[in-house]
């Protein structure tokens, strides 16, 4: 039984004043349609799931009518009982199937805003990212995410969640806990969050099933890729995607076209990296000219890193033995693990998603934006003190904050932080 904080997010929808049909984003796999009708069936009386994949009839519903409560009438007459206001939860699930359904959320909230509407779908990124097919500022949109560490602990070792949970700033951690904790953090590696893994990995506690089923979900990925039908070559999608671990694997990770196919250039492969950022399948980092706030404005748009949404997926792809996570103290591609890793935990933290700096004079992995604050930030995969551009930065520029991720204890250094791995996610609280 997974518990996903999401859930309190949509609480705060259902309760709020100025609600909105609510839209979820996010990659296909990532418990979408799992964390509905969970919400449905805990915090109403009732609700009604749609799945317009699954029934074709649906879709002539929405193209033939424009007024809500005709429509709620006939969708009532299909689940075989009244939808109530704000009592019964409707859900549209695989809502890109049916572009007109989605356009009738406008109406929803012109019309009929008393009655609670989510809709969920895998690729809607890609689709709100075409302005015409989609009502844009009538919907509330929530991203979701594969579970996050924290999520993965609650599901895997309720009694090491409970200690994790009452970590707070300057902590001591005793080393027994730190011990078990960095051991979360290695099967985390291995198994990520994709729900379908972790719930494998809770009853069986075998890894070659995890690893069977992260195949399959490459293999699921590979394949919308070729079917979806838009303006994108879906063969360059399905390159790049490709292309990701050996890009990590270069000693500064920067995308570069030309490893994607020789002689590739920008023009050629933009639309399908857009398409997979959008999509949610891959979280794009810019590198900044300036470490200074507002960071997005110092943004080298030519410029930029992709890492995988699921770190357990990426560890699948780069095809990392199990036992080199487990034992060995270094093994190739750590590097990328961990910062695939350390991103997948900051995103959403922040206001302003993470940056990374990089020049002739070195490199530093994250750049984050805290108020007015610039924090850098470090992702080292074992116990290894920082890079000379990190230390260089903190001499010339006394921020405030600078943090290292890494596999030794929660400590202040001097004027760096280090925090351990398994806390990126509480690296907000425990500034």
């Amino acid at each position: 039984m997974m518990k996903r904080k999401a859930i309190s997010d949509l609480i705060q929808w259902k309760n709020s004043d100025d609600r909105k049909p609510l839209v979820m984003r996010g990659a296909r796999q990532v418990g979408k349609t799992w964390l509905m009708k969970e919400f449905g069936q805990s915090c109403y009386d009732s609700f009604v799931y749609f799945n317009f994949d699954e029934e074709d009839a649906l879709k002539s519903i929405f193209e033939v009518n424009k007024n809500p409560q005709r429509i709620i009438e006939l969708l009532s007459l299909i689940a075989g009982e009244k939808i109530l206001p704000g009592k019964t939860l409707i859900i549209f699930d695989e809502i890109q199937e049916c572009p007109e359904a989605l356009n009738s959320l406008k109406y929803f909230k012109e019309k009929a805003n008393d009655y609670h509407v989510i809709a969920a779908g895998s690729l809607l990124g890609t689709l709100l990212a075409q302005p015409k097919s989609y009502p844009v500022g009538m919907v509330n949109l929530l991203d979701l995410y594969p579970l996050t560490f924290d999520e993965f602990l609650e599901a895997t070792d309720m009694a090491l969640y409970a200690y994790y949970e009452s970590i707070h700033k300057e902590q001591q951690i005793e080393e027994i806990f730190h011990t078990r904790l960095l051991e979360a953090y290695n099967y985390y590696l291995i198994i990520g969050g994709m729900p379908e893994c972790v719930a494998s990995w809770v009853k069986y506690k075998d890894p070659a099933k995890v690893s069977q089923i992260q195949r399959e979900l490459i293999e699921i990925y590979e394949n919308d890729f070729s079917k979806h039908n838009g303006k994108v070559n879906s063969g360059r999608i399905l390159m790049v995607f490709r292309s990701i671990v050996s890009q990590l694997a270069k000693s500064n990770e920067k995308f570069v076209y030309g490893a994607v196919r020789q002689g590739g250039r920008a023009r050629d492969f933009e639309e399908a990296i857009e398409w997979l950022v959008s999509a949610g399948m891959l979280n794009r980092v810019y590198n900044v000219s300036k470490m200074e706030h507002p960071l997005s404005a110092f943004d080298k748009l030519d410029q930029f890193k992709l890492f995988v949404f699921d770190t357990g997926l990426l560890k699948h792809m780069a095809s990392i033995d199990n036992s080199a996570i487990l034992l060995k103290a270094d093994y190739q591609f750590k590097g990328p693990l961990t910062e695939n890793f350390a991103l997948q935990q900051l995103r959403g933290q922040f206001e302003v998603e993470p940056r990374y700096f990089s020049d002739k004079g070195g490199e530093i992995d994250f750049v984050l934006q805290y108020g007015t604050e610039i924090i850098p930030v470090e992702a080292k995969g074992g116990e290894d003190k920082s890079a000379p551009s990190f230390k260089r930065y903190i001499a010339e520029h006394d921020p405030k904050y600078a943090l290292r991720f890494s596999k030794r204890g929660y400590r202040k250094d001097g004027y760096i932080t280090n925090i351990p791995l398994y806390l990126a996610q509480k690296t907000k609280e425990l500034l």
